[in-house]
């Protein structure tokens, strides 16, 4: 029962996250209306509306009577690019440093993991503030903010796994026959990191698209013309008792979604690891 409802698990967060890339890639092709066509005259209609001249709208409006389901389709276009991207970026500078402090050793590691310990006593907001303030509120930028302060767990985490490695006997019966330390590396030590970093990156899709969101409903994020779900949340927190399905449908997709990628990383991390499998 307890194999199974890990299947369960990772099956059913696996299926949740096709199904949400599928809405983000087709979105130009099933969205009944533009993310930014608006209709000041039809703001703020429930779900199910349809207007005079039979357009249905399913989620409602918002208060410049742009459609919620076209606007939270799009919306996942941007929330699953900054994920994916984000943690793609943390995760190799994270991999590439963590290597580096694992596998040399000495001064190089002590300036690596002093430079992880002073960039975590910055608090995470505080570093968006002044990265906006410098290079401007755009999708590029917010994308660099989150990649250059996510790679930290990644080198905490590899470098402990390169330590234990590069102790193992087929390590040492390598270095015994004259490998050379670039082959060590990639050749006995680099393919038994990418159980911990692939989980690791597969949890942390979620946090980054909370990350977005979080900056983006601060106003700090991406900018107002492009449709995210944290700025449709942000749009909706005034109309929350007028019009509380502004904010629920773009907060519910983005719950869903976050909760289907901790549940497929956690599943995936039983899946990988052998020790879950008895």
């Amino acid at each position: 029962m307890r194999r199974n409802w890990r299947n369960l698990r990772l099956l059913a967060g696996a299926a949740v996250i096709v199904l949400t890339v599928f809405v983000a890639v087709s979105a130009p092709f099933i969205a009944p209306y533009g993310p930014l066509d608006q209709a000041p005259e039809l703001n703020n209609h429930p779900p199910m509306w349809r207007s005079d001249s039979g357009d249905l709208h399913i989620l409602g409006t918002d208060p410049l009577g742009r459609d919620l389901l076209s606007r939270t389709m799009y919306g996942a276009r941007v929330s699953l690019l900054i994920g994916a991207t984000a943690v793609l970026l943390a995760g190799t500078i994270g991999v590439i440093l963590g290597l580096l402090a694992g596998f040399v050793g000495g001064a190089v590691e002590t300036i690596i993991m002093r430079l992880v310990d002073t960039l975590l006593a910055i608090p995470f907001v505080l570093l968006a503030i002044v990265s906006v303030s410098l290079f401007g509120q755009d999708l590029l930028g917010l994308i660099l903010i989150l990649g250059f302060t996510g790679w930290l767990g990644y080198a905490r985490i590899v470098r402990a796994v390169v330590l234990s490695l590069k102790e193992m006997p087929y390590v040492e019966a390598a270095r015994a026959l004259g490998a050379n330390p670039p082959r060590l590396l990639l050749r006995h030590v680099l393919p038994g990191i990418w159980t911990p970093v692939i989980v690791v990156a597969t949890q942390q899709v979620g946090t980054m698209m909370i990350a977005e969101s979080s900056l983006t409903f601060l106003g700090i994020g991406i900018p107002p013309t492009i449709p995210s779900w944290g700025a449709m949340v942000a749009d909706g927190r005034a109309y929350v008792t007028l019009a509380p399905w502004v904010a629920v449908f773009p907060g519910l997709a983005l719950t869903v979604t976050v909760l289907a990628v901790y549940f497929f990383g956690d599943g995936l991390r039983d899946f990988l690891d052998p020790r879950m499998r008895l």
